[in-house]
């Protein structure tokens, strides 16, 4: 996998520059009533400029260390005090060699300055190994959720590419009805009826979610293919709330329910059934009823049924995959021969 850049953290090189000059500025503004000596101006000065370039030496020395040792804080830090004392009374030695010349070295100085300088550089190398570890913690996570993301997409692929199969074996079985019966006409509407709708599924195949106006759609056909099959028998409603068009909803996560519907409660049923699917948008969360007469009495469980766990487990584990625990998925029997099923998730 290619490294993850985080371009909004800025650049090595643009807080280094910031860094000392704050510095800089500081060590100038607290020896501003000594500015008329010159060597203090000179060694502030000199001071810096060595730090500067003794702190870019320090880098490589540092991504090494931390490349060989990132898992072990303590041993980083040991290595930050002793990088940190070297380079310390390495630039202070320096800094009064090129200011005070050999014959005005003063050897307190040189070891005052190194302990001060030495504790900059410890916090320098120290901030190193922070913004170090804390990047690759985000650059980890960054790969997990990129991980989590192709496979949760792998398995809702999957999961799309599970239903169809299932609808094009009951959708070819009533074509095949209807040519046994010799109703040519009816047969030849429904292979177009169910091209149709195999071509709009297939253009939305690599969507996730798509807008529930165009889910609709795809219910919209689904239901002719079946009141070509049923005729009379099937009567459909559809009471879709306007604010609800526009919502975005799982891609082909009615058309399993719907077809339950149909083949679990229509299609076992003596007489004429119905089926009505509603949407409504309340407190930021879209709400979707399919509604149909069946002839399971209320007592009776729908996800036990036999033949039914294909299409409502595929429903139920999809929406687990997109929404975890804040999509609510039920089935229930509100009345006497009424099934219904709830989606309700998030806007």
């Amino acid at each position: 996998m290619a490294r993850i850049r985080t371009h909004w953290f800025p650049s090595f090189w643009q807080i280094q520059f910031a860094s000392w000059t704050v510095l800089y500025v500081l060590l100038i503004v607290a020896a501003f009533p000594h500015l008329r000596e010159p060597a203090i101006l000179s060694y502030n000065t000199v001071g810096c400029v060595l730090s500067f370039c003794a702190s870019i030496l320090l880098r490589p020395v540092c991504r090494m260390v931390y490349k060989r040792w990132f898992h072990s804080w303590v041993v980083l830090e040991v290595f930050a005090f002793a990088l940190s004392m070297v380079a310390g009374t390495i630039v202070t030695f320096c800094c009064q060699l090129i200011v005070l010349g050999v014959e005005n070295f003063r050897w307190s100085n040189w070891f005052l300055g190194g302990v001060q300088l030495s504790l900059v550089f410890f916090l320098w190398c120290s901030l190193y190994f922070s913004v170090k570890q804390w990047l690759q913690s985000v650059e980890e996570r960054e790969r997990l959720l990129r991980a989590e993301s192709a496979a949760r997409e792998a398995l809702l692929n999957a999961l799309r590419f599970q239903l169809n199969p299932h609808f094009l074996f009951n959708s070819l079985n009533a074509v095949s009805t209807f040519v046994l019966e010799r109703k040519t006409e009816d047969a030849v509407r429904m292979i177009d009826q169910i091209s149709q709708f195999l071509r709009a599924s297939l253009a939305s195949e690599s969507l996730a979610k798509i807008p529930f106006a165009q889910e609709i759609a795809f219910v919209r056909q689904y239901l002719a293919i079946e009141q070509t099959r049923f005729g009379s028998r099937l009567q459909v409603g559809l009471h879709i709330a306007p604010e609800s068009a526009d919502a975005l909803v799982p891609a082909m996560i009615l058309q399993p329910l719907v077809e339950n519907a149909v083949k679990h409660g229509i299609a076992q049923m003596v007489g004429d059934g119905w089926i009505t699917v509603q949407s409504q948008v309340t407190e930021r969360r879209i709400r979707i009823l399919i509604r149909n007469s069946a002839s399971l009495a209320p007592h009776e469980n729908l996800q036990n049924s036999t033949g039914m766990g294909v299409g409502l487990k595929n429903v139920e584990q999809r929406l687990k995959t997109l929404y975890g625990a804040d999509a609510d998925f039920a089935i229930t029997w509100p009345e006497e021969g009424v099934c219904q099923v709830r989606v309700e998730i998030p806007l």
